[in-house]
């Protein structure tokens, strides 16, 4: 990970770790990756969702165990000549809680969700911004909080395909799946 990458991985679980005392929700913190630098034109580039759950939260699974259980899920808008092809969300940890008889497929700590971004053929060198949000049901140990989601935002930039692109956020990539 770059010292940026790791500067902003540090702030990430700082915040994180911040859960209000007055009873307030617990965030999540959440932000997008890509697997390189840059883009080219007619690319499909790795790029991950990257969120904090704070320490003694969970979040329900994407496919949660439980038919009334809210899944987590990552929406993605992309402008032209952007567009988000795929996405790929772990298998969550099977924990077990008081309240329920089987265990439930939850995500703790720092989950990684992958997704293919797919880049125009058309597409010109310059900025293209991703926006999106991750909605998710916090919960801790005894009771679940009202469904919430966090902002996540990517500037992207497309290069000449003379340009040689460089690997950045490995160690987020080496978590994800992208199957």
């Amino acid at each position: 990970m770059s010292a940026k990458g790791a500067g902003f991985a540090l702030a990430l679980a700082a915040m994180a770790l911040a859960v209000r005392a007055d009873n307030r929700p617990p965030q999540v913190q959440a932000c997008i990756v890509l697997a390189t630098d840059a883009v080219h034109a007619g690319s499909k580039v790795k790029m991950a969702v990257v969120a904090e759950v704070p320490p003694g939260f969970h979040i329900n699974d994407h496919n949660p165990t439980l038919e009334y259980l809210i899944p987590t899920e990552i929406k993605i808008t992309a402008s032209t000549p952007l567009s988000v092809e795929s996405v790929f969300y772990p298998r969550g940890d099977p924990r077990k809680f008081t309240f329920e008889d089987k265990p439930l497929s939850v995500y703790a700590g720092t989950v990684v969700i992958g997704a293919l971004l797919e880049v125009s053929t058309s597409a010109a060198p310059g900025e293209y911004s991703l926006q999106g949000k991750i909605s998710y049901q916090a919960c801790n140990d005894q009771a679940c909080f009202p469904p919430a989601s966090a902002p996540v935002t990517l500037k992207v930039k497309v290069v000449g395909e003379k340009v040689r692109l460089k690997p950045v956020n490995q160690d987020v990539f080496r978590r994800a799946s992208f199957k």
